[in-house]
């Protein structure tokens, strides 16, 4: 009986010990809560399409429109100018910018205008005699010959008979060579073609210059042009008379020129275009670095915004029934902040802002809405 009623009590501490064990572990389970999706606030853009200009913004290098550098095309000593031959040196149009020793040369000239005024002298006789009638206007040109002045042009030729008769007495070969060395006796001096400053100067007074020497640097610091490289895809976006506005790199104050020249061959390394501004400001010098904001031509039916809303280069983010969705767009030109799409229908709320963690499908509510 002892042995029966210890293996009864075996058994039943094992079963309520089962009973516990299953109380305990049901006990410790967590009833999974409803998965309750919350939507999220956003704020959103209702599109209206319309008309928008392209802006475009770079940097570019200013040039003088009128500039040009002096080189000797004879060979001599620098002998003046009428002002201090120095960077910075201001000339009005007319004034001296250089005189080189002449001397020698002036000698050479004068002998041969004294053999071709012989040459002249001697057929005087034989067109009194042969050619009375071309006689007085060819003793008329010999009259007025004078040796301290320019040699003044030829007689018109009348007949064959004449030309024969002064081209056989070598008179336009003597003609000719005169008014060639007259010509290069001219590039003795050099006079400023517009008023101006010198911003290079090479040589000094007493210095021995030769042919095809540099000499200096001569500009007119009116007017200038900057020079500008846009991608060839811009081109299309501006046209010859665009207006600019410009300022110097880190300022506010602007100033406006106008789109005068555009080249027409593409920069192979860079695939760009130049592009020329001309402008007027008395504040400009030559190689400084300005910004460029360019007005350019316009986009129909399109909208702007802001650039970080543009998803996978071409898609946007619209709520339509409480939920985002992914549509195509076209981005047809950037600037630094924003981009001009096109495809978005009008009415269309898009995001105007950037949502983190958004998805095609997600829960939204508008909290915000404005017209774009």
């Amino acid at each position: 009986m002892r042995k029966v009623i210890l293996s009864a009590l075996g058994l039943i501490v094992i079963v309520l010990a089962v009973f516990v064990a299953k109380y305990i572990i049901d006990s410790n389970v967590k009833e999974k809560p409803e998965n309750i999706q919350m939507e999220k606030p956003v704020m959103v853009y209702t599109v209206d399409n319309k008309t928008n200009s392209v802006q475009l913004s770079t940097n570019g290098t200013v040039m003088a429109l009128n500039k040009f550098e002096i080189f000797a095309e004879v060979e001599g000593v620098f002998l003046k100018s009428s002002k201090n031959f120095r960077p910075g040196q201001y000339y009005k149009k007319g004034e001296l910018l250089i005189q080189i020793n002449d001397r020698e040369f002036v000698a050479n000239v004068q002998g041969v205008k004294s053999a071709f005024y012989s040459s002249l002298s001697s057929i005087m006789p034989d067109l009194r005699l042969d050619y009375t009638a071309i006689y007085p206007k060819w003793k008329a040109y010999l009259d007025e010959f004078s040796m301290n002045s320019a040699t003044p042009k030829l007689p018109e030729f009348e007949t064959d008979k004449e030309r024969y008769f002064i081209t056989g007495r070598n008179i336009l070969s003597d003609y000719y060579s005169l008014k060639n060395l007259e010509e290069r006796l001219s590039k003795f001096s050099l006079r400023a073609p517009f008023d101006g400053v010198l911003t290079e100067a090479l040589v000094n007074e007493g210095t021995l210059v030769r042919p095809g020497q540099k000499l200096g640097e001569f500009v007119d610091p009116s007017v200038y042009e900057l020079m500008i490289a846009l991608k060839q895809d811009y081109i299309k976006y501006i046209d010859i008379g665009n207006k600019v506005e410009m300022r110097p790199l880190g300022e506010q104050e602007t100033f406006e020129g106008e789109i005068t020249r555009i080249n027409a061959q593409i920069d192979q390394s860079s695939q760009s275009v130049q592009v020329f501004i001309r402008f007027q400001n008395e504040d400009a010098k030559e190689g400084m670095y300005l910004e460029a904001i360019i007005e350019a031509n316009t986009i129909e039916n399109s909208v702007q915004i802001p650039r970080e809303l543009i998803v996978n280069k071409s898609k946007v983010y619209a709520v339509e029934d409480g939920l985002l969705k992914l549509i195509e767009v076209t981005p047809v030109h950037y600037n630094k902040e924003q981009v001009i799409v096109q495809g978005i229908p009008d009415g269309a709320k898009i995001l105007s802002g950037v949502v983190p963690g958004a998805y095609s499908g997600m829960k939204v509510s508008v909290e915000k809405e404005e017209s774009l």
